[in-house]
């Protein structure tokens, strides 16, 4: 149904682009499945059109340009050459003693002879596809059998004069069942089918840029004339990389657009309730604390919407900045809520507010998928008459029934888990004006994931840590020295430190030979005995907690975990982490997990273990490591050296994968993209005017629905 009604606003020209792929030749069920996978529609209802195959570009190519004569072909190697048919030898047994014989045909040139050999052969279509006599090209591998030179199969057979033959052919990234010669063949047809658009481009920076129209640039890419116009940077690439960029700028300055034209209230406090719990604080904030706290305030006080997203390191103090404002809003007599992706994270944001809070008089109450019942009803009953101040929970705080007498200030923590929809949601709780947000993530964010992911957003950036922090000593280990590890844990245990080893997998892999979190766990058990504590994702959230307890309570000196520490556990007395497989984690994963030690004022050590030998990348990536604590400077290595769309250590509901733009390759179409977009807006807000409706097309080429009902909206 929702496809239908899209369908019916969609502009007429786009219509062949969103003809379903099974309107292809060739594309029957088992096809279609197999496209499925290898395209990946983000729709729902999973449809697949012909724009998906499209959008779907090579990742390579393979040289079939002319390579000599037969006598300059090497064995193993691809060859293209021009030869004549000299004979065909049907059914000839010869060296073939066993089995059906193939069907082999001798061709020539002037300086040797190669057998073409066909298995289960149409004879009828090879000779009249090489009759003896006439001249053909050949390509394809080159193989020697029993003192012959052979080419079995050749993967083209082509005129003479070379014109259906490409000097570079496209070759694509696949899934198992599909060819790289049914997937070209299905790409042939889909672009007979492609249509002239409207140029959403500016004519200027189109000539400056010297690139193509959009269908050009389309058949360009699939069908390069050369293995330069493989490459990202490529004009018809890079015309289709911004078409993508502008097309996401637009839609997040849609947003912006809508979110900051929303009736909003002027949120000012008196400063009595924010002084308390500043008093209480045993440190002074820093002062990027301070400008960022400054900056929230002049936004509450504005009388526009915020949207704000405040980014810090690991330990540089944002949720007593999210306290302090949440202080101001409940000054000028609303509430705030605080919205964490996990139980077990709304818990210990719960634990630290109410550490500050209390003193300061706030009542501060938390709601996850845990509280049940009469409990339940309790608190939402509490909630809605106001006598909670701030209520801290999971996506809980989304469902129907949870109504706060006045939020004025909603929080959200770890933002790349929540996309778009659940912000807005969240804002929505409030009566009246609606809610004021801020928008937190421990995950440094380079700029030109910024600009991607949270275009719609002004942005703080904590970039100091509080004082008494001390500095992590970083080594990397090869896993052979594991025994040595595990001694200098024993002593530091001795010693009264606590150890967390993080483990990439919860269970024994029959596939991978990597560490496993309960293997790792038995083996310590041995030698630490009850002093060693389990944690895993599969654990129940009240089995996670209780054992997250004993670690925090000093029962517990080792916690054998897995990456579900990453984010925002505290225990202040934890000064060692050791990480197995180390090699295997991204760069900014790996900085989340040595940020949970190092909190205290122990001298803190971290162990990344690794198993040789390792890749390039990998020893690059320890290597940073090693060298800095800085979380803004290892996020631009990791997205140089992982590319934009895992640079957050796992793909995330809320980040857009992009088909075509490729960072950080394409970071200055990107800041082209997003000045074009709010240009575009500023002229026109509604893209109702004429001189708008290309671009109106590119967000329904890119099908970024929601920015075109909010522009409609107004």
């Amino acid at each position: 149904m929702a496809e239908r009604r899209l369908a019916s606003t969609r502009p007429a020209e786009l219509a062949p682009l969103f003809a379903p792929l099974t309107g292809l030749k060739g594309v029957g069920p088992r096809i279609a499945g197999l496209l499925k996978t290898l395209l990946r529609p983000k729709r729902q209802p999973e449809a697949l059109y012909l724009v998906d195959l499209l959008l779907h570009l090579p990742s390579g190519g393979v040289d079939r340009r002319m390579t000599g004569s037969i006598s300059e072909a090497r064995i193993g190697e691809l060859a293209t050459l021009k030869v004549r048919i000299a004979e065909h030898r049907p059914g000839v047994q010869g060296r073939f003693r066993r089995g059906r014989a193939p069907y082999r045909i001798l061709v020539e040139d002037d300086t040797g002879a190669v057998e073409l050999v066909y298995f289960n052969a149409d004879r009828s279509y090879l000779q009249r596809t090489l009759p003896v006599g006439e001249e053909r090209l050949i390509s394809g591998k080159v193989e020697a059998y029993d003192g012959y030179l052979q080419m079995p199969h050749p993967d083209y057979v082509a005129r003479a004069d070379g014109t259906d033959l490409p000097d570079v052919e496209p070759v694509y990234p696949l899934t198992t069942g599909l060819s790289n010669g049914l997937l070209r063949k299905l790409m042939d047809q889909a672009l007979g089918r492609v249509p002239s658009l409207p140029e959403w481009i500016d004519a200027a920076w189109l000539k400056k840029n010297g690139w193509p129209g959009f269908k050009a640039a389309l058949l360009a890419s699939h069908r390069p004339a050369s293995f330069a116009d493989l490459e990202a940077t490529a004009p018809p690439r890079a015309r289709l990389a911004y078409d993508e960029l502008l097309a996401n700028q637009l839609a997040l300055a849609a947003i912006r657009q809508r979110i900051r034209k929303a009736r909003g209230r002027s949120i000012r406090g008196d400063g009595h309730i924010r002084k308390k719990i500043l008093d209480a604080l045993p440190f002074e904030l820093t002062g990027a604390q301070r400008f960022a706290l400054s900056e929230i305030d002049g936004d509450m006080a504005d009388g526009h919407r915020m949207l704000r997203l405040l980014q810090g390191d690991v330990g540089s103090g944002k949720t007593i900045v999210a306290l302090l404002a949440m202080a101001a809003a409940i000054e000028a007599g609303g509430q705030a809520a605080l919205m964490a992706p996990t139980e077990i994270l709304a818990r210990q944001h719960a634990k630290t507010l109410e550490g500050f809070a209390g003193p300061a008089g706030l009542k501060v109450e938390i709601l996850t998928g845990r509280e049940k019942g009469k409990t339940r009803q309790a608190l939402l009953e509490r909630l809605g008459a106001g006598e909670i101040d701030i209520l801290i929970g999971t996506h809980a705080l989304f469902q129907e029934g949870v109504d706060f007498k006045d939020l004025a200030l909603a929080v959200i923590d770890e933002q790349h888990r929540f996309g778009v929809h659940q912000r807005l949601a969240l804002q929505g709780k409030s009566t009246g004006a609606g809610a004021e947000l801020l928008v937190m993530t421990a995950t440094p964010i380079p700029r030109t994931l910024l600009l991607t992911n949270f275009g719609e957003m002004d942005v703080s950036k904590l970039d100091e840590k509080p004082p008494g922090r001390t500095p992590i000593k970083t080594r990397t280990v090869p896993d052979e020295r594991l025994a040595e590890v595990i001694e200098g844990a024993q002593r530091a245990v001795a010693n009264g430190a606590q150890v967390y080893w993080v483990c990439p997998l919860v269970a024994e892999s029959e596939t991978l030979d990597i560490a496993a979190a309960e293997e790792r766990f038995a083996v310590l058990q041995k030698i630490f005995g009850d002093h060693v504590g389990l944690i895993h994702g599969q654990l129940k959230a009240k089995e996670k907690d209780e054992v997250m307890g004993r670690f925090a309570a000093g029962e517990l000196s080792i916690l054998v975990s897995t990456t579900v520490i990453e984010v925002g556990v505290d225990v202040p007395n934890a000064s060692i982490m050791i990480i197995e497989h180390a090699e295997r984690f991204g760069l900014s994963q790996l900085h989340q997990l040595r940020g949970r030690v190092g909190r205290g004022a122990k001298e803190s050590a971290c162990i990344l273990l690794y198993r040789q030998p390792l890749t390039e990348t990998a020893k690059e990536r320890l290597n940073v490591m090693r060298r800095t604590e800085d979380g803004f400077v290892i996020a631009e290595e990791d997205l140089r050296l992982r590319g934009g769309g895992e640079v957050l250590g796992t793909r995330q509901s809320g980040m857009p994968a992009f088909r075509l733009a490729r960072l950080p390759e394409h970071t200055e179409l990107l800041e082209a993209a997003r000045d074009e977009a709010r240009l575009a807006l500023t002229r026109d807000p509604t893209l109702s005017e004429p001189r708008s409706q290309a671009l109106k097309t590119l967000l329904y080429l890119f099908e970024r629905d929601d920015a075109i009902r909010l522009l409609r909206a107004g």
